[in-house]
């Protein structure tokens, strides 16, 4: 994290698309706040990739502050995004209020200008969870591993009534999307991954996914035999749709972050803990692909937010390979 000034002495920032300037967001939400409480210290998070993340402090106004808690400010300021803003914001802020009841440990929703009709840029404000993510190479991966299974089988497993439920999934690649690096020694193994997502989709059982389940966006507390899920974040993405297509998801950033065999084994991870995947390798192989190539040509888009967070060693180099090689072993177990 990296420490800011108080709200009333941060530096000027330009102003958003609005007009407006971080004075507005502000102001826009301490009007949300309990009488007398203000935003006492602004914190930038570390780790996002589509969003600016923030933690704001919050407490009385003047005196001690034995009620402080603390509140994230997300807000979408890059060109792609500020244009689907307001549907994304609109549809995490509606999943939140969904998930208010309980299941699932997910933030509660405070304020939503999904617009930037008040604030500089579109955003949203929700409660602070506790912990932080965990995308170190140590000890604690496989363990992490397994709590990231059970944390999406029990995503999974929430009963959403039909007029609750999110909005059908979309594919993130399509086989004439799919960009093969140019230096690779292994086209064949492009050609025939490309070849598995060309026939039509397997026939699927829908249920309810996070849609962008990864160690990103998980929360833990702990280390070692107490290490736990606090906390699962950015719901902006909720579909409905194949449980396969999360359960490849965040097998390809395992594959990313710790080596093909920890990407491979995610699914059975999942079955462990009670999920329930297609039983045809061929359908589970076609929603690990079309995962998978989403990614390419060199993977490098996920390698900001970690490096952030400390993962230095994941160079472009490195992800490129690590992605070929998940594509292979994925074809060698499945096809």
């Amino acid at each position: 994290m990296n420490a800011f000034a108080p709200p009333h002495e941060l530096p000027h920032e330009p102003y958003g698309p609005s007009g407006r300037d971080w004075a507005a967001t502000l102001r826009w939400v301490e009007q949300g706040l309990p009488p007398g409480h203000r935003v006492r210290s602004v914190t930038g998070l570390r780790g996002g990739w589509t969003s600016r993340m923030r933690r704001l402090d919050v407490g009385p106004e003047a005196g001690p502050v034995p009620g402080e808690y603390g509140l994230v400010l997300r807000s979408f300021v890059k060109p792609f995004y500020l244009r689907h803003a307001p549907a994304l914001l609109t549809r995490e802020a509606g999943v939140l209020r969904l998930l208010a009841d309980g299941g699932v440990p997910a933030a509660r929703l405070h304020a939503l200008d999904a617009a930037g009709e008040f604030c500089d840029h579109p955003s949203l404000v929700m409660s602070l969870l506790p912990g932080g993510v965990r995308v170190a190479q140590d000890g604690d991966v496989e363990r992490r591993a397994d709590l990231l299974a059970g944390q999406l089988a029990a995503v999974h497993a929430l009963a959403v009534a039909p007029g609750e439920r999110p909005r059908a999934f979309e594919a993130w690649t399509a086989p004439e999307r799919v960009r093969v690096p140019g230096a690779t020694a292994r086209p064949g193994v492009w050609r025939r991954a490309v070849e598995v997502i060309r026939r039509e989709a397997p026939a699927y059982r829908p249920c309810f996914l996070h849609r962008d389940f990864h160690p990103g966006n998980v929360l833990f507390t702990g280390q070692g035999a107490a290490l736990a899920v606090s906390g699962v974040v950015d719901w902006v993405e909720t579909s409905w749709g194949p449980a396969d297509l999360d359960v490849a998801h965040c097998s390809t950033a395992l594959a990313l972050l710790h080596g093909v065999d920890t990407g491979l084994d995610f699914a059975a991870r999942y079955l462990a803990a009670g999920g329930t995947l297609e039983a045809d390798p061929g359908a589970h192989l076609y929603w690990r692909l079309l995962d998978a190539l989403a990614f390419a040509p060199d993977a490098e888009k996920v390698a900001v937010p970690w490096r952030e967070l400390g993962r230095d060693d994941l160079t472009p180099a490195l992800l490129g390979r690590r992605l070929e090689d998940y594509l292979e072993a994925l074809l060698d177990r499945y096809a």
